[in-house]
């Protein structure tokens, strides 16, 4: 496999407080890598370092090419999607128009109808809403729909917070199934950082496991879940 994604001495900030000490890893392209740990262990600020929303040092590397000093929307146009925590669709908007607008970068409008019908396969109850406002959806709804619209750039690398975060968990079960398929169909590279770990260690290749912003365990994501230490601390068995 290619690293698509190099991370070399993250450190991240907010105002004067360090939140990442140091983070070193790569993504290897097609992948599904996790990351694991506590609540303000430092895994969104990482997402959020690779999108540049946060002060951050370091080198971070797509493709070859540094994404320092890039603006979040650059970043976005390179291939690399986010879907933050709470979701973040357009309340207002229609299903419909959500999918639109994120494709709104795009010249090709075939393509766009196209992938708007494909993201109808992926998630069929957004068929089924398509003219109904975002923020009348249920909260799986609303997941289903994140992803969908982040889909409708194309994009080559994903970033998902907390993608199962106050779901039912046949609706997680479903959603986690429809991004592995992504994976394998669409061939887009995937980091998650889920608080549901079993589930994502079930969908990555990788793991990471983070504590007060650095990275204190890796490797296969059958090793980490058979590590003794990660399923005592968030496996809960």
């Amino acid at each position: 496999m290619t690293a698509m994604l190099n991370i070399k001495d993250l450190r991240a900030y907010y105002g004067q407080v360090q939140a990442l000490h140091g983070l070193e890893f790569a993504l290897n392209q097609g992948s599904v890598t996790t990351l694991l740990g506590a609540n303000g262990a430092g895994k969104t600020t990482t997402l959020r370092a690779i999108c540049n929303m946060v002060r951050s040092t370091g080198a971070i590397e797509f493709d070859g090419a540094p994404l320092a000093g890039r603006s979040t929307e650059n970043i976005v146009r390179l291939g690399i999607a986010h879907v933050p925590q709470g979701r973040g669709t357009f309340t207002t908007m229609t299903v419909e128009e959500n999918l639109q607008l994120g494709a709104i970068t795009r010249k090709d409008k075939a393509g766009v109808v196209s992938d708007i019908e494909r993201m109808y396969d992926h998630f069929p109850v957004l068929k089924q809403r398509h003219t109904q406002q975002a923020g009348t959806l249920s909260g799986g709804e609303q997941q289903m729909l994140a992803v969908a619209r982040a889909l409708m750039l194309r994009p080559r690398l994903m970033l998902l917070d907390e993608p199962s975060f106050g779901l039912a968990p046949l609706i997680v079960r479903d959603l986690f199934k429809i991004l592995g398929k992504i994976n394998r169909e669409d061939k887009v590279t995937i980091l998650v950082v889920e608080q549901n770990a079993q589930l994502a260690l079930e969908l990555a290749d990788k793991a990471f496991v983070i504590e007060t912003g650095r990275i204190v365990m890796s490797g296969s994501a059958n090793e980490i879940a058979n590590n003794e230490d990660v399923r005592k601390s968030y496996l809960g068995y």
